[in-house]
């Protein structure tokens, strides 16, 4: 297992299970050409790649090429790193027939070759836990409840307050927010920002 400090954007599902038992980033799936209109996902993309970096690890195909270059032209503030697979002719396991243009696809590439491929990407690379602050999930939706993001009558407005304090995309949904917080910030790091917005609420007079 590999900790890296950029996140990975890879085209599907079965892509993202495939690097998960490679390395414990976060992986942001494309849902193949679906990121060309999900607004949301490409500015948690675009917020990604100004704060921590990415690595757009797409097919080799024309499909997945296509994918890397719309993302690259839509994250020029941001830092990407480019990881290519080679072209090997195959077919994964779970399907039944080969692909369009008979490529094995991320999911089908063997481990031990994506995980070299990121290693020599020139991303930022721990070999231990113990090099970088492992977080462990802490957060999920009673988090967000319990501290009036969801669920409550201002929730929406408070939620603002809290992406825009974060710098994170204020069109985030919860659950992307979730997943956010448990890859890129610390407990005490939330609590402070929950703090912050909580006193300036309070600070606001009634009526």
């Amino acid at each position: 297992m590999i900790h890296l400090k950029e996140a990975l954007i890879v085209e599907g599902k079965y892509d993202k299970i495939k690097l998960s038992s490679i390395t414990d980033a976060l992986i942001i799936t494309t849902d193949g050409f679906g990121v060309f209109k999900n607004k949301e996902k490409l500015a948690l993309i675009k917020s990604l790649a100004e704060n921590r970096g990415v690595i757009i690890l797409t097919d080799s195909d024309s499909a997945g090429f296509k994918i890397r270059s719309y993302i690259k032209g839509c994250t020029q503030k941001g830092k990407i790193y480019n990881v290519y697979i080679p072209e090997i002719f195959g077919k994964e396991k779970r399907k039944s027939e080969p692909s369009k243009e008979g490529k094995l696809g991320v999911e089908g590439i063997p481990s031990d070759i994506l995980k070299n491929a990121l290693i020599k990407s020139g991303v930022t690379v721990f070999e231990n836990a113990s090099a970088e602050k492992e977080k462990s999930d802490w957060a999920d939706k009673i988090t967000l409840y319990d501290d009036g993001f969801i669920g409550k009558d201002n929730s929406e407005g408070k939620r603002k307050k809290l992406l825009k304090l974060l710098k994170l995309p204020s069109l985030l949904s919860s659950n992307s927010l979730i997943e956010v917080l448990n890859a890129m910030y610390t407990p005490d790091e939330y609590k402070k920002a929950v703090s912050l917005i909580n006193t300036e609420e309070k600070a606001i007079p009634k009526g």
